[in-house]
């Protein structure tokens, strides 16, 4: 358990240790860790790479296009942007960690502009 009454509290003080990112971008990649979980068989531990792709698909997902525009307005603009976030989680305990788990897990996992940019699937037209 952490030390936080609430969430508010948690990014409080997050807010308070690195003010690089909005509340809603930390929200984000909360959100996107259950996206990943709820497609796996069962809940388990993803490494860094698995919550960076999976970050990406989940923000495709809810934005569209707008995907890079939106993370960029949080203060998201790289993989290692996502694992800075995760480990300010970390350090809240709003999520935990392997022994075995680095930030530098996220560097450079994939570019921004290559990913949000390239053959975006528009829903609903995808052929049979």
């Amino acid at each position: 358990m952490n030390d936080f009454a609430t969430l508010e509290e948690a990014f409080e003080r997050i807010g308070q240790r690195d003010g690089r990112y909005h509340e809603r971008g930390l929200l984000f990649v909360l959100a996107a860790l259950e996206y990943a979980q709820g497609k796996l068989p069962a809940r388990r531990h993803l490494s860094g790479g698995e919550l960076a792709w999976a970050c990406r698909d989940f923000a495709l997902e809810q934005f569209g296009l707008l995907a890079p525009t939106v993370l960029a307005h949080w203060g998201i603009r790289s993989t290692e942007d996502l694992g800075r976030i995760v480990f300010l989680l970390i350090d809240v305990g709003l999520l935990a960690r392997q022994p075995s788990d680095k930030i530098g897990d996220f560097d450079r996992v994939y570019d921004f502009a290559e990913v949000f940019s390239a053959g975006y699937r528009w829903p609903g037209l995808e052929r049979a």
